[in-house]
């Protein structure tokens, strides 16, 4: 009686576990299968473009005009464009963002933990349309009564705001890289007579380094795919410029700005979107992977 009573009560725990793996597994095999079709209608519509535009021709010409009369098309505006931008916003979310780890990870007290870290993680709830004319309407303005030649449209100020927009990421991420780094580290370097500051700076800090990297390539990958500050306040003139007072053009700026047009679907300047989406899936995911990779070198040093 007993043993057809724990049958009866293993039955039903054996079904619901395999139901569970069976959703889980559809969820995971669903996410492969969005992530291969995206790949796929990229390299698709990119073979197409290739055909009729050779490949050495994106790396070789200066300057990038598909909707002009007579096209140009070199990838290095859109791509020093998007890079500029995107090491502004690195400029700033990376020291504000670990400073902002460090204080809540080793000098807050519980009160103001509670205080800050819903005020930072606040700013990545605003919406990025937001932050656009944030940076358009008041960043740009106060730039321009200081720095000389700014332009109304700029890449600078667009960096700047997106910067605070990344701060969330790169302090949530490199807060728990920090958080992690064993208690026996820190109070052996007390024992030792090590200060607070220098125990933070010199044991803390090198010990949690593959996390903040990692939080760091996120957050760059994240600057990358940035869109609707970028085409708000950085301007939409593909300018082969790396200095920062200049209107530039970002690859997902073309891709907005192309895409909602009246470009005709299957002409070589709409395959054009699916060139430069590809490059830029590239280039972030060159990004994610690293920072996988370093995720996991942190979780096989937290194991004993």
């Amino acid at each position: 009686m007993k043993r057809d009573l724990a049958a009866e009560l293993r039955r039903p725990s054996a079904l619901s576990e395999r139901a569970g793996k069976l959703v889980f597994s559809l969820c995971a095999a669903a996410s492969l299968v969005t992530t291969g079709g995206i790949v796929a209608v990229l390299l698709h519509q990119t073979i197409g473009f290739l055909q009729a535009v050779p490949f050495t021709r994106l790396l070789t010409d200066t300057h990038w005009t598909p909707l002009f009369a007579e096209p140009r098309f070199g990838l290095w505006p859109l791509l020093c464009g998007t890079l500029l931008t995107t090491g502004i916003a690195m400029m700033v979310a990376i020291p504000c963002g670990v400073l902002a780890a460090i204080y809540l990870s080793e000098l807050a007290g519980e009160r103001q933990r509670r205080i800050v870290k819903p005020l930072v993680e606040l700013l990545a709830g605003i919406p990025t349309l937001i932050y656009g004319y944030f940076a358009l309407s008041l960043v740009t303005p106060a730039l321009q009564q200081i720095i000389p030649g700014l332009s109304g449209f700029n890449a600078l100020s667009a960096g700047s705001v997106m910067g605070l927009m990344l701060l969330p990421v790169v302090a949530s991420l490199s807060e728990d890289a920090l958080s992690a780094v064993p208690t026996g580290l820190r109070e052996a370097s007390h024992a030792l007579g090590v200060r607070r500051t220098a125990t933070i700076f010199r044991v803390v800090i090198p010990s949690a380094s593959p996390g903040i990297a990692a939080a760091v390539l996120l957050a760059a990958s994240r600057a990358l795919g940035a869109t609707m500050i970028v085409a708000i306040a950085a301007g939409q003139q593909p300018q082969l410029t790396l200095d920062p007072r200049d209107s530039v053009e970002t690859m997902t700026t073309y891709i907005a700005q192309v895409s909602l047009g009246d470009i005709p679907t299957g002409t070589l300047e709409y395959r054009t979107i699916f060139a430069v989406g590809l490059c830029l899936f590239m280039m972030t995911l060159v990004l994610n992977v690293i920072a996988h990779r370093l995720r996991r070198r942190i979780h096989r040093q937290e194991r004993p």
